[in-house]
């Protein structure tokens, strides 16, 4: 029993992780059709500037600061490289593939390839017990920050203007342009959400696996993609359902079969799903 409880609340925090990712991911392709291969980079500078804010601040203030740096560093990113590709999808395409590889260089020039110890605060560091299972508690706050990412773009998408905005264009971005509505905005808005919620899973990736690298985003991107396909482009509870079931499915097979398996296994799950419901889990937005 503590063993099934363990592996849950692992697998949970591996989703929430993925989703944390894949939300922003799935909104920037739903609404703006930019198939962003740089989102894992926005993940990286986020752990990375938490990190280095993390040697100065206290751990959640040093989360503020990787943040506001993923927002910042997304929203140039969006206004510099890809505002001008937007009729471009193959421009887009290379545009970020280059994009993340520099950066990537770039992280590796400044702080070197050797993973870099992440320093969990006492809190987060210590354990839980749950039905005999003992639970490190940094798997309880990747739930929480999930489940307070997910309520909040619910909120925004459901109950804001731009958030009629966004879900409207991503059913159909023809249709609100012709109504006379500048989308360019909720692209700037959209990307600078998407940065946010990656710098975050940025910040709990190095919590989580105790150390960052320069490529972590890039392999964290991959699951991430596979979670967006799964739950369908552009829908937020699709998303969360996905990275859901994709944690699940790694962690049992992994633990139950062998080490890689769970990979595998998640990549047979995407290829069942898009031949039962090619449009995803859910096929809608929000």
């Amino acid at each position: 029993m503590s063993t099934l409880v363990l592996l849950t609340m692992t697998g949970l925090g591996l989703g929430a992780l993925y989703f944390l990712i894949a939300s922003g991911l799935s909104l920037i392709f739903g609404l703006a059709d930019v198939l962003n291969f740089a989102h894992g980079l926005f993940l990286g500078v986020g752990a990375y500037a938490t990190w280095w804010a993390g040697r100065h601040l206290p751990f959640p203030l040093a989360v503020a600061v990787g943040v506001l740096v993923g927002v910042v560093f997304a929203v140039a990113v969006e206004l510099v490289l890809i505002r001008p590709l937007y009729a471009r999808p193959i421009q887009q395409v290379l545009v970020t593939v280059g994009l993340s590889a520099a950066g990537v260089a770039l992280l590796q020039a400044a702080w070197g390839a050797d993973p870099r110890p992440f320093a969990k605060p006492g809190w987060a560091a210590a354990t839980t017990r749950v039905l005999g299972a003992v639970v490190p508690n940094d798997r309880f706050v990747l739930i929480g920050a999930a489940i307070a990412v997910f309520a909040g773009l619910l909120l925004f998408l459901r109950r804001t203007r731009y958030g009629l905005i966004v879900r409207a264009g991503v059913e159909d971005r023809a249709m609100v342009t012709a109504l006379g509505i500048d989308v360019r905005k909720a692209f700037t808005l959209v990307f600078a959400i998407g940065g946010a919620a990656a710098a975050a899973a940025g910040a709990l990736a190095g919590m989580y696996f105790g150390s960052i690298t320069p490529g972590l985003g890039g392999s964290l991107l991959i699951f991430a993609f596979i979670v967006v396909v799964i739950g369908g482009m552009g829908s937020v509870t699709g998303c969360a359902l996905a990275a859901v079931l994709v944690g699940l499915v790694q962690q049992f097979a992994n633990y139950y079969a062998a080490a890689g398996v769970g990979e595998a296994s998640v990549v047979l799950l995407l290829a069942v799903v898009l031949l039962v419901r090619p449009g995803g889990l859910t096929g809608r937005t929000a």
